[in-house]
């Protein structure tokens, strides 16, 4: 059975002062401070989660 890919997302700017919808999509994406990396299942509500705070998270490695 092939392995799941997955992505790695780092917070690289403070959600504060952001909309609170931001904020809470960093913390749903699991990340707690900055210059964390999280690594989640490749899916279409994840990268749209990224997509969402892009100006504050990055997708790192492969």
């Amino acid at each position: 059975m092939p392995e799941k890919k997955k992505i790695r997302i780092r917070q690289f700017k403070s959600a504060s002062g952001h909309p609170r919808d931001q904020h809470e999509t960093v913390r749903a994406l699991g990340i707690r401070r900055l210059n964390q990396v999280v690594e989640h299942d490749d899916t279409p509500q994840i990268r749209g989660m990224a997509f969402k705070v892009r100006h504050l998270v990055e997708v790192v490695g492969d």
